[in-house]
């Protein structure tokens, strides 16, 4: 995370599910009430991705709640957001989804100079046995760190 910038909701469901082998930012086209939503953690994405449609990113199963404050016109929560990325980026990204195994789902919702941003990751999915392995790495490292601190109390 670069500095100014703020985590508004973070996908934790896509690094235990699928490999990340690359990341990119995009812009989201968003309402206004749906921006105070998001500021204030309302949003969720852990069932959504990714879908290229006539040479232009959409992100599809996210969840935004509908602000509390705001008038009776609130968009509708489950609608598909359009993403706002280079067309060169969007075909790219259209050639590594459709390699076998692949697929474009979003990590994290953040403001970067006052604006929400997307990353998105170009994802594998694992296996049984993978997320067993990176549980069992997690733990090691766990507890190799909570010994080093014991270490260093005496």
């Amino acid at each position: 995370m670069a500095e100014g910038e703020k985590t508004l909701v973070l996908n934790r469901k896509a690094r235990h599910e699928y490999f990340i082998d690359e990341t990119y930012e995009a812009g989201i086209e968003l309402k206004g009430s749906e921006v105070k939503s998001c500021r204030m953690g309302k949003a969720n994405f852990k069932d959504g991705y990714i879908n290229i449609k006539k040479g232009e990113a959409f992100l599809v199963s996210s969840h935004i709640s509908p602000y509390e404050q705001g008038s009776v016109y609130n968009p509708d929560p489950d609608r598909d957001r359009k993403l706002l990325l280079h067309k060169r980026q969007i075909m790219y990204l259209l050639g590594v989804a459709k390699k076998d195994g692949m697929t474009l789902i979003p990590l994290r919702l953040y403001l970067k100079k006052g604006k929400v941003k997307l990353e998105i990751g170009v994802a594998r999915g694992k296996q049984l046995f993978d997320k067993r392995n990176s549980k069992k790495d997690a733990d090691a490292k766990r507890q190799m760190d909570r010994a080093m601190s014991r270490n260093q109390r005496y």
